[in-house]
């Protein structure tokens, strides 16, 4: 990294005044006393509110906080498959930090009752609702016992509001903020839809349209990434939540032996979709209307609060381009929102001094700081300022100790200037007259994997090279860079394809259509190929009688000098459930509309 030598001054005398305010800062918390009470929330759920539930949690209360000298909460909960026992290191840090926190096991996980339902708002925002009024002091909730016999007292530290976000006065109205990560991080936008007393949220790594998250196709797209036509089922990360939701049931069969009958811990349609999408490739219409149901996309218009999307960059389940349409739908509405794409995510670790979602450091993260900050301006109505528009993590910026060198921020989204490199023969170029070429291959039958791309599930943990049998893809590559190339966004690419046989079966619905995948590689000076951050666009092609355009998987990264950069279109994806119908497929170049456009930042 070249280092401003002007800069590095003032830089170091910001380090110094911060280090001096954070010493004060740790020195009050340390003086700070927490005590962990656990809890058993009795909540109704559902549409009609006629199904109970058992939640347990545990009230993380300062020593600072007292009846007299309130202080304002936050709410969080579990990844999917976690527990309470996952934001420990949440609850100490701000509570040190002048928080009551309040820490519960969502429905049908970490011995809470009840199914899991996806965060569906009738039921896991309901209950998370209840959860808001015990903070605001209302009592008959909270137990100290499982069948609920033992009322615990009300709650009289936290601090209330005279109305909440629709300008309505509510007895118990507590100052409240909700965090948390992943199935914790998408209740947060359910709970919000339907309660106005929650005054601000920090969602992270979440998803926007669930339909697209486990079969997504990026065409066809009709707002954000909901599409009008289903994608291609994930395989390996459906298999992996199927399996940790079912072992939730079964450790907590003895106190909730119901939740096995049927479809073991979930809500009822998930099995069958799971069934269908083995089979078919894809999910069936129904199981799309209950999957957007529980998604953001389908009621953000709910959502008013002041939000801080943080989305991971290494995330091959929900992928940036999730956080990008919660943003963007959040920013058309007029809704205080701002946006933080982190190294980390799903299918790979946080960068040092970024986030640790065990035991958050605001000294020492970076993006631990920023939502620390954010709580503290809407909860506190600390001057404090909130950050950047959006700022992004650039994976080859050298630093040590706190990331915050390695984040670039903008003023506004999107960033960068378009750059069009257009398909050539069997290269990508910027010449205006791309030559004339045609590259044929077949899809698999029954939609079986054809690549060798490292498991979705796993991750960055096991890297596998990039590898595809031969006669399953067409390729185009750029020539070596003369200068690094950094690429920050969502690639786009427009296509025309001919598949005689699709063309014919197409009619027949999704299972008759072609599926194919893009992919953007590295190719470094020894010819040694790398998938970009594992991610990979499946395409559902509604009428390959017409051009198409791929709205690909956002992603920031640096192609170096002297490495190439490779489109790739694939018939077959080892994650992913491919056409059930073997194609022939041929691309044809020298057309200006066969291109690859890409937002670079100079």
């Amino acid at each position: 990294m070249r280092r401003n030598r002007h800069v590095l001054p003032l830089v170091a005398a910001a380090a110094i005044a911060a280090g001096s305010l954070a010493a004060t800062t740790q020195t009050a918390q340390a003086a700070t006393t927490v005590t962990v009470t656990p809890l058993h929330f009795k909540v109704k759920v559902g549409a009609a509110g006629d199904q109970t539930c058992d939640i347990v949690g545990d009230l993380y209360t300062p020593s600072t906080a007292t009846s007299s000298k309130r202080a304002p909460a936050i709410l969080t909960t579990n990844g999917f498959g976690g527990s309470k026992a996952d934001q420990a290191g949440i609850g100490q840090t701000f509570a040190r930090r002048g928080y009551v926190v309040l820490s519960y096991s969502g429905l049908g996980f970490g011995g809470s009752g009840c199914r899991i339902t996806l965060d569906d708002p009738d039921i896991d925002g309901r209950a998370a609702s209840q959860l808001v009024s015990y903070l605001g002091g209302r009592s008959g909730i909270a137990f100290t016992d499982s069948a609920h016999t033992q009322a615990a007292p009300a709650l009289t530290v936290v601090q209330r509001d005279s109305v909440d976000h629709a300008g309505i006065r509510s007895a118990n109205d507590p100052r409240v903020g909700m965090v948390g990560g992943s199935y914790g991080g998408q209740v947060q936008y359910a709970a919000a839809s339907i309660d106005k007393r929650i005054d601000t949220i920090v969602p992270i790594i979440t998803w926007n349209d669930l339909s697209y998250s486990l079969a997504p196709n990026n065409t066809s797209q009709t707002s954000g990434v909901s599409t009008s036509t289903p994608g291609a089922a994930k395989l390996i990360w459906a298999l992996g939540f199927s399996g940790l939701g079912i072992a939730d049931g079964l450790q907590n069969l003895p106190t909730d032996p119901g939740r096995l009958v049927g479809c073991p811990n979930f809500a009822a349609f998930v099995c069958p979709a799971l069934v269908t999408a083995g089979l078919t490739g894809t999910v069936d219409p129904a199981t799309t209307g209950h999957l957007r149901h529980a998604s953001v996309a389908s009621y953000v218009k709910k959502v008013t609060v002041p939000t801080l999307v943080i989305q991971g960059q290494s995330d091959t389940l929900f992928n940036l381009n999730e956080g990008i349409a919660t943003y963007a739908a959040l920013q058309k509405q007029g809704t205080p929102t701002k946006m933080i794409w982190i190294n980390g995510g799903h299918s790979g670790a946080n960068a040092p001094g970024e986030l640790t979602f065990g035991s958050p450091d605001p000294a020492t993260e970076h993006v631990s700081r920023r939502a620390a900050d954010w709580l503290d301006h809407y909860l506190k109505g600390s001057s404090v300022s909130t950050g950047p528009e959006f700022s992004y993590f650039r994976d080859w910026v050298p630093y040590t100790g706190i990331a915050t060198p390695a984040y670039a921020s903008t003023s506004s989204f999107p960033v960068g200037t378009s750059t069009t490199y257009r398909l050539s023969g069997s290269s990508l170029t910027t010449s205006a007259t791309p030559a004339v070429g045609t590259q044929s291959f077949v899809t698999p039958l029954a939609g079986v994997p054809t690549s060798s791309d490292p498991l979705d599930v796993v991750g960055d943990a096991l890297p596998l090279p990039e590898a595809d049998l031969p006669g399953t893809t067409a390729s185009w590559t750029t020539g070596g860079l003369t200068t690094p190339l950094d690429v920050v966004g969502s690639p786009r690419l427009t296509l025309k394809v001919s598949s005689p046989t699709a063309a014919l079966t197409q009619a027949t619905g999704p299972t008759g259509q072609l599926v194919l995948f893009a992919k953007i590689l590295d190719v470094d000076a020894t010819g040694s190929a790398t998938l970009v951050r594992n991610l990979v666009a499946p395409v559902r092609v509604a009428d390959v009688n017409k051009p198409f355009t791929v709205t690909m998987p956002a992603f920031v990264h640096r192609f170096e000098k002297g490495h190439r950069l490779r489109l790739v279109v694939a018939g077959g994806s080892t994650n992913y459930r491919g056409g059930l119908v073997p194609n022939a497929v041929s691309i044809t170049t020298g057309s200006t509309g066969q291109a690859l456009t890409l937002p670079v930042v100079r």
